[in-house]
């Protein structure tokens, strides 16, 4: 009878025993909580981005990480020329924000951007005028202090089509890398003038004025932004790209200057 009563107990434990590991082992490894992990945003964003980007972007940042706590956004500001060859020398980087599609062409596929602004030329002088410039002539006067953009830069090439489109040959002192070393020459006084987009002017219009002039209706720049192929964080890349082309995203770059595309 012992025996009996001592064999039934110990089957009933074993029992238990299976039914207990068989319950636990699914809970270890459930697809339900793997798959939330991998959509929900995490880690360090990189985004290189264009110069003329540099005010709205931080600005986009901060509140990108506002609505995703815990979450980092980390800027590379250049020129678009710059940033293309970093990316494709093999730069780190989730999402690339160019200032002319030529330059986004460069590090990915055709179709793989999407256009989200554009941006206009604009003549900046120091807050005065004191060289009194008026118009584009006045960057062909040798007398004139003028900073544009190298040609390889998308403000420096949308300058060039500008001069080419109204039979002008400019006489730059300074050829910058990127818009806002062109600007940066302005506000410090130490040319008359340059040309830079509009955005900047506005960004500044503390130290610098800015002329508008009819002319720079032939060279409008449109912006591309893409999540790159090989990004490290690409559910990040994706998340801050979106929030760019939202509502909140398009009310930022529009209070900024930049036209729709």
């Amino acid at each position: 009878m012992f025996r009996r009563t001592t064999f039934a107990a110990l089957t009933a434990v074993a029992a238990l025993t299976l039914v207990s590991c068989g319950t636990d082992q699914p809970a270890a490894s459930s697809p339900s909580s793997s798959n939330s992990s991998t959509a929900a945003v995490s880690g360090t964003v990189t985004v290189f981005a264009a110069a003329s980007l540099t005010g709205t972007f931080t600005q986009l940042g901060k509140d990108f990480e506002a609505a995703h706590p815990g979450v980092k956004v980390v800027f590379n500001f250049a020129g678009s020329s710059a940033l293309a060859q970093q990316i494709n020398q093999g730069a780190p980087a989730d999402v690339f924000a160019s200032a002319a599609p030529k330059n986004m062409d460069q590090v990915t596929d055709k179709g793989a951007a999407t256009t989200f602004v554009t941006n206009a030329l604009e003549i900046a002088v120091p807050k005065g005028n004191p060289g009194k410039i008026t118009g584009l002539k006045d960057f062909t006067d040798k007398n004139k202090k003028i900073a544009l953009c190298a040609a390889q830069v998308p403000c420096g090439a949308a300058a060039n089509k500008v001069f080419k489109a109204v039979g002008l040959t400019p006489q730059p002192d300074s050829l910058e890398q990127d818009v806002k070393a062109a600007l940066t020459k302005v506000s410090l006084g130490e040319v008359d003038a340059a040309l830079v987009y509009k955005t900047d002017v506005l960004a500044a219009k503390e130290k610098v004025d800015g002329i508008e002039f009819p002319e720079a209706s032939k060279a409008i720049n449109e912006y591309p932004i893409a999540t790159l192929s090989k990004a490290p964080n690409a559910v990040g890349a994706k998340a801050f790209v979106d929030y760019v082309l939202s509502d909140k995203g398009k009310a930022v770059l529009s209070a900024a200057g930049f036209g729709a595309p």
